[in-house]
């Protein structure tokens, strides 16, 4: 999991200014446009098309799930108010629509398959991957707090992968005991264009990761644990990385490989934690890998609107 601190005194980091800010200022108050997030598309869809199939039919198409719970997310509210913010919405508007109660978006929630939605990209990209982890309350924990427990907090593993635009573009939701190196060759293979370069902490340096970066015919840049040897042609590409770094050092190897690039991804959960949240409201761990990919595709729909352009102005 992500936890690290810089080791640079703060009297000598890099100071930066943004040089965007009209748009960039713009983008912000957009994101508190409810247009931007009820799309025609979605209204004009709301009602579910009838199946064909004998018995029950859904009332509400899962477009309109979708959009209910992203609203949520946005706005953090609960499921109650959702119904009755939507609600609200539709009558302010003037269209015949209605909204999901409650109960229809927790059980439709869990059932949603919802793709991660990115911008268009330029290729090759460029993938930075991290994790970190989110709070959650188990069912025992929630009795605990309940009944005047404090409760024991349990938490899930949020992994992703960025662009060099901080955009996400690969993303899953784990257990807190999956290792990282696993993770992320599961993001990796989330990324349907082509790759340049795969950049990660040291947590992601293993000969799975390695090997499943090259064989999409990217470079690997991945610091070296600090008792890395060389495996002797069972992963050439981390070999020459070991060696690489034992030659020339650390410090120097980060610079000559970009590994700095890695704040991107690290930068995209700080924008998840104090946009959406650092903890899943969803109870059932379905729901909650529902909930962290409306999430992340709420976080690129608000880069796509306007994203801040900055520049180095000296520490």
């Amino acid at each position: 999991m992500s936890s690290k601190r810089s080791r640079v005194h703060p009297k000598y980091k890099t100071k930066y200014r943004v040089t965007n800010w009209p748009e960039y200022d713009r983008s912000l108050v957009r994101r508190g446009d409810v247009t931007l997030w009820l799309s025609p598309t979605a209204a004009a869809s709301w009602n579910a098309k009838p199946s064909g199939r004998r018995g029950g039919q859904p009332k509400y198409s899962d477009l309109a799930i979708e959009t209910a719970l992203t609203l949520r997310l946005v706005f953090h509210l609960p499921l109650r108010q959702t119904e009755g913010f939507l609600g609200s919405i539709f009558e302010i508007m003037g269209i015949d629509l209605e909204s999901p109660d409650h109960t229809t978006l927790s059980r439709r929630g869990r059932q949603l398959d919802v793709p991660l939605r990115s911008l268009t990209l330029a290729e090759p990209i460029h993938l930075i991957v991290d994790s970190s982890g989110l709070a959650i309350f188990g069912e025992g924990e929630w009795a605990a707090v309940k009944h005047g427990g404090r409760g024991i907090q349990g938490w899930r593993k949020l992994h992703l992968g960025v662009d060099d635009a901080g955009v996400i573009v690969a993303q899953l939701l784990t257990d807190s005991n999956l290792d990282d190196a696993t993770a992320g060759v599961d993001l990796i293979g989330q990324v349907k264009g082509s790759i340049a370069t795969v950049i990660a902490d040291a947590a992601y340096d293993t000969r799975p990761f390695y090997n499943a970066g090259s064989d999409r015919g990217a470079r690997v840049v991945v610091p070296p644990t600090k008792r890395a040897t060389v495996t002797r042609q069972r992963c050439p590409a981390r070999d020459k990385t070991v060696r690489r770094t034992n030659k020339i050092g650390r410090r120097r190897w980060k610079k000559e490989s970009r590994y700095h690039r890695q704040a991107r991804v690290e930068n995209a959960f700080f924008r998840y934690k104090s946009i959406v949240g650092d903890r899943l409201r969803s109870r059932g761990q379905r729901a909650q890998a529902v909930e962290a990919r409306l999430a992340c595709t709420a976080l690129n729909r608000m880069t796509e609107i306007g994203a801040p352009t900055s520049i180095a102005i000296g520490s």
